[in-house]
Parts: C-alpha cells; structure tokens; sequence
C-alpha cells in the first residue's frame, strides 16, 4: 500500500468551492444590515401558530361537515391541539430574547426536545382525554395542522421575492 503526500504549498483536501469564495466576502455596515432586515423580514412564530389554530379548526369543521359525528371532529381537533400547543409553549421560550447566539442555539434545541416531549404526552393521553377517539382522525388533524409550517415557508414574502428573481 503505497501512501501519497500532498504536493509541497498545497493542502491535502483543499476545498476549492470555500477557497474561490473567501476573496469576494465583504462584511456588511450597519445601514447595509439595516436595509437587509427590512428587505427580508422574519417570519412570526406566533403567525404560524395562529395559522395552525385556524387550519386544525377548519379540518375539525370539515371532518364535521364529512362524517357527521362529533367524535370525529373532537378528534381531528385533539391532533390539532396535539401539534398547536407544543408549537406556542416553543414560540414562547423563543420569544424571550438571548444575548449570546450559543445560547440561542442551546435554548432552540432544548425547546424543541419540550415540545416533542409534549406532543407525544398528548398523543399517549389522547386515548383518555378524547371519549370514542378516531385515531384516523386524529392524525389527519395532526398533518393537517403540521404541514401549515411548509405552507407559510412557502408563502413568506422573503420566498415569493426570490422566486420572482428567477
């Protein structure tokens, strides 16, 4: 097994896609970060838990208006509730500020093992806590309420600029 050395003034894994872009970075000022904010505004957590109640509400009516039993729909709004409250309990811890981004990062991801934790507490107690469950149901109002976060993605002003761009 022969091994090979790199060659002399060169690094053994240069990276040339990192190494063709270091040149051209420039920070930006404080007014040019400014205007970046202003142009690209952060999504509202709390916009998309809003958007999360009112889509589990209506696949709850819908479930209603489609079966005609009302187990159904308490059950379609339970896995709503399942993923809505988790989401507002993490967009509360989030909201509070951190001054550190290490500890921002930390707080995102120990918020978001709560609200795991959380959801599957609801799921487990779903059993109880909804008289005649329909787990189809159920799930159905879980997607339903889980995929609003895809669709506000996509329709964030930020995303319908670039796709404009192109």
């Amino acid at each position: 097994m022969s091994e090979t050395t790199p060659q002399p003034g060169k690094p053994a894994f240069a990276d040339e896609t990192d190494a063709a872009l270091e040149p051209d970075f420039k920070p930006l000022t404080a007014e040019q970060a400014r205007q970046w904010r202003e142009s690209n505004p952060s999504l509202s957590l709390w916009r998309i838990v809003g958007w999360q109640v009112v889509a589990g509400a209506l696949a709850a009516l819908l479930a209603l208006g489609i079966s005609g039993r009302p187990e159904v729909a308490w059950s379609t709004a339970y896995g709503a509730l399942a993923v809505c409250l988790p989401a507002a309990l993490m967009a509360r811890g989030l909201s509070r500020r951190a001054g550190v981004a290490g500890a921002a990062l930390a707080g995102f991801f120990v918020w978001e093992l709560v609200k795991i934790a959380l959801t599957v507490a609801l799921l487990l107690l779903a059993p109880r806590l909804v008289p005649h469950l329909s787990w189809l149901a159920l799930l159905a109002g879980f997607v339903v309420a889980m995929k609003v976060y895809w669709v506000a993605m996509w329709l964030h002003p930020a995303r319908r600029k670039s796709v404009v761009k192109i």
